[in-house]
């Protein structure tokens, strides 16, 4: 049996359960706008974790594409500017990857034996980028063990051999494996520990019979970036990823609202079906979700709002969706505060966004680096798409590993010199190239310490130089 947007059994079944489009008689064109509003910005990291997830494990032949679900891709070596299939990826560790189906069973992770002083993490994060659960160093330990990740509709009890059971609210889910990689000369050990990460059906682990397989999905194409913020088709998609997304009980109104357009699991969300009031009620909806998203992007330049609010478990964030938008849209798959945090820098000290066109230090005074158990770094992304940026010395970031090599000041302190042409060969040491034209610095603070959760310490501003 092959799953197909709403044609499996169990949409089938919902369908003559519940009114599918149409609804555009019961609902008013303001009615209609509202919730659109309301839906989008529930929606989008919904169907932006889709869009990764299709190119990753779903549609074999894209550029991005790692592998099979249910399979550990390792990827041996840090992104680089040609990685273009999330905004602000990570260049500090080598990836591994898992899309994780459950519908079928669980599976058990096996995590090798890995040196204390090495950071590591695996990062669990659900269909709408909630980060349930991780394992690692700071959680977990570097000591390894047997770990069993099961679906919202498991029951079963913890096998022996088994450290932890980690449970999902969703059926499709995306891992994100981090080692650390202390300098280039190192990739071999980090190859090693990416080769012993396992992962196997728990009826393999427990040598039993495997039970038969869930239905084969015929995955619909996921929006584009663009049609992401303007498109009603990111309706039609968000129907499609929520059929492996059992309603959890505080979203039930919510789910009840949306139905009023057409919106949720086993409903066909169809424009035509629309007077041409509402039809345009709804696009305006979108359009207000994303003014909604610019404000609060304000709030962030001002320092009102910072990434320890944005990511986190769904008990955390709380039913602020529009959080959960934000971290998707600005930085998808971002850690949990106490995993690492994420001091943007946007604006400089006088509050004017940052362009290549004018040079920038940004200066640590001594003793006064970024508090961290693991390590700290500090990346370039050129905006509006939010990718690495291309530079003469394959310089893509600048971080602690790194402070060796640095040009200290004269009274201990590290001056890093932000800009687009080489500050000169004395200096190049602490240079971060910058694009021509406006950019963003994101600090990474992995394993932040207190003083980096309590906000005693805060990342400097970037400061013109005249």
């Amino acid at each position: 049996m092959t799953i197909h947007r709403f044609t499996s059994l169990i949409t089938v079944f919902a369908a003559f359960a519940l009114p599918l489009a149409g609804q555009a008689a019961e609902v008013t064109p303001a009615e209609a706008r509202t919730i659109a509003k309301e839906a989008a910005i529930y929606g989008f990291p919904v169907i932006d974790n889709y869009r990764v997830n299709y190119e990753y494990f779903f549609k074999p032949g894209t550029p991005e594409y790692k592998g099979p679900p249910n399979t550990i891709i390792n990827v041996p070596r840090v992104y680089t500017p040609a990685d273009t299939a999330i905004q602000t990826p990570n260049s500090d560790t080598p990836y591994s990857f898992l899309g994780a189906d459950l519908r079928t069973e669980p599976l058990v992770l096996t995590v090798p034996e890995i040196p204390k002083n090495r950071y590591y993490s695996i990062q669990f994060i659900d269909a709408y980028t909630y980060n349930f659960a991780y394992v690692g160093s700071r959680t977990t330990g570097n000591g390894g063990g047997n770990f069993l990740l099961a679906g919202p509709n498991w029951k079963g009890e913890k096998p022996a051999g088994i450290k932890e059971i980690i449970k999902s609210d969703t059926e499709m889910n995306i891992l994100l494996y981090r080692t650390q990689l202390f300098d280039p000369t190192d990739i071999d050990n980090v190859k090693k520990i990416q080769s012993e990460y396992k992962v196997q059906p728990l009826s393999q682990f427990l040598g039993q019979a495997a039970p038969s397989a869930a239905p084969k999905i015929d995955y619909m194409p996921p929006c584009t970036p663009q049609e992401e913020k303007k498109s009603l088709k990111q309706f039609e998609v968000l129907n499609f990823v929520l059929q492996f997304c059992p309603t959890v009980p505080s979203e039930v109104a919510l789910m009840e609202r949306f139905a009023k357009i057409g919106i949720g699991a086993g409903r066909v969300f169809d424009v035509s079906t629309f007077s041409p009031e509402v039809k345009k009620a709804i696009g305006e909806g979108v359009g207000d979700a994303w003014l909604e998203f610019e404000g609060l992007v304000k709030q962030f330049d001002e320092g009102k709002v910072t990434s320890g609010d944005v990511f986190g478990t769904r008990k955390y964030l709380n039913g602020n969706y529009l959080y959960r938008m934000a971290a998707a849209a600005l930085g998808i798959y971002g850690n949990s505060k106490e995993e690492a945090m994420y001091p943007v820098l946007r604006i400089d000290k006088d509050g004017e966004p940052l362009t290549g066109v004018n040079r920038y230090t940004l200066h640590f005074a001594k003793g006064e680096l970024p508090p961290v158990h693991a390590f700290w770094s500090a990346t370039m992304y050129e905006l509006p798409q939010s990718l690495l940026v291309a530079n003469p010395i394959n310089r893509y970031l600048i971080n602690s590993p790194m402070i060796p090599k640095f040009k200290l000041d004269a009274d201990g302190g590290v001056t890093l010199y932000i800009q687009n042409e080489t500050p000169g060969k004395e200096l190049e040491s602490n240079w971060l190239p910058a694009p021509k034209g406006e950019f963003a610095v994101y600090m990474r603070l992995y394993w932040p310490a207190e003083a980096a959760l309590d906000g005693s310490w805060q990342a400097p501003k970037l400061v013109k130089v005249k």
